[in-house]
């Protein structure tokens, strides 16, 4: 316990050391966590990397915000108060739906298990449910946000750290567009609202659920934050990149017009 106490302080220590502003949300992230420090190093950590972070701290809680919003992954915790956290895996797993058809909860949400359950059969046990990664605590934040990362690559069906899309490269690592090989600067909430459409091309997205990428619970929304993040977008990189559907959302077309 002492040993989890003296990480979960070297956790928020490492802020001094990250240089993105707090509220520079790119992808949103559920921490399910019991332990009040751990909790708020990850999540204080992961909003200065860049990404917008909800906590909860039981099976419970987890499984009323995995069934009333949607993120695009989760951190799981496996000792929680009212449940083992294995739990959250197996309930996402056995959900159904059709293909292609939005849902909560989302059966195809990424899991990552953070434990300090270091046997064999704790990491065995974690994957056959359907966990997609494990790592044992203490662990170290560049390692958890590459895990992090590539996680969701595979959910998205990238192989590469780098999307291109048309004359398009961009990298969620860095968070940086390029455009014919030039660097185009955007904010970082733009950069929000292209990865979140990049990663759905082809497929709508209605404001609010753009919105869920964007925001944690308790951050204030401006009603059209979003209109104005796509006209930016399309001022920088050109209007044929985002397409309306009016009274329903944005898309990317799967290729360029």
């Amino acid at each position: 316990m002492r040993k989890q106490g003296r990480w979960a302080s070297a956790l928020t220590s490492q802020l001094s050391r990250l240089r993105i502003a707090a509220h520079n949300a790119c992808m949103r992230i559920l921490v399910v966590e019991d332990n009040e420090g751990i909790a708020a190093g990850l999540r204080a950590n992961l909003m200065q990397r860049g990404y917008a972070v909800d906590v909860c701290t039981s099976v419970a809680e987890a499984w009323h915000a995995l069934s009333t919003e949607r993120f695009d992954a989760v951190l799981l915790d496996l000792g929680l108060p009212d449940a083992d956290g294995s739990e959250v895996v197996r309930r996402l797993r056995l959900q159904t739906g059709r293909p292609g058809v939005p849902q909560l909860p989302d059966p195809a949400t990424p899991v990552l298990i953070l434990t300090a359950r270091d046997q064999v059969q704790d990491r065995v046990a974690g994957l056959n449910l359907g966990a997609d990664d494990y790592l044992v605590k203490p662990f170290d934040m560049d390692e958890l946000e590459a895990r992090l990362r590539a996680m969701m690559r595979r959910a998205a069906g990238q192989a590469s750290p780098v999307i291109r899309h048309a004359d398009l490269e961009v990298d969620p690592a860095a968070r940086t567009i390029r455009q014919a090989g030039q660097k185009v600067e955007v904010s970082p909430r733009e950069f929000a609202v292209l990865w979140a459409l990049l990663l759905a091309r082809g497929r709508v997205l209605s404001r609010p659920q753009i919105e869920e990428h964007l925001y944690s619970w308790g951050d204030t929304v401006e009603s059209n934050a979003v209109e104005v993040y796509v006209h930016h977008l399309r001022k920088k990189l050109g209007q044929k990149i985002i397409v309306t559907m009016r009274g329903v959302g944005y898309f990317m077309p799967q290729e360029q017009e």
